[in-house]
């Protein structure tokens, strides 16, 4: 897409947003575009400045943003791995037989899929759910 700054023959100016300069052009030529406050088909673009954003720069603040973000996952990865038992798959039962007085333990980790939650969640059982990065998925 690429915009446009216009001017009619009564020197009335507004913007527009074309596919292409092609398509700009072949619009123009049909005297299908026309000015928004005298509906004249005689347009033509203006002289305007191209708006260019520094691609190298945001890419580049995205890639350490990104960076920044998976080093605090792995921060806290480490923490739950130290501080906490890795139950797999059991983790909705794990979590009921602590939150019912069955078990005690520190605290759990695992998997558990988005309706076993949502019923923790019923029961009353505070659940987190935390992003994990896997070294062997990246």
């Amino acid at each position: 897409m690429i915009k446009y700054n216009l001017t009619c023959e009564h020197q009335h100016t507004f913007d527009s947003w074309f596919a292409s300069s092609i398509e700009f052009e072949r619009l123009r030529r049909k005297k299908i575009i026309q000015c928004i406050e005298c509906n004249s088909n005689n347009i033509n673009k203006s002289i305007m400045s191209p708006n260019i954003s520094n691609l190298k720069k945001n890419n580049n603040e995205n890639l350490k943003l990104q960076k920044n973000v998976k080093q605090k996952i792995v921060e806290y990865q480490k923490f739950i791995k130290e501080n906490c038992k890795y139950v797999g798959d059991d983790f909705a039962q794990e979590a009921r037989n602590i939150h019912y007085g069955k078990k005690e333990t520190k605290g759990i980790y695992g998997k558990g899929t988005k309706e076993e939650i949502e019923e923790l969640k019923d029961e009353g059982i505070e659940t987190i759910t935390v992003p994990w990065y896997d070294k062997t998925e990246n």
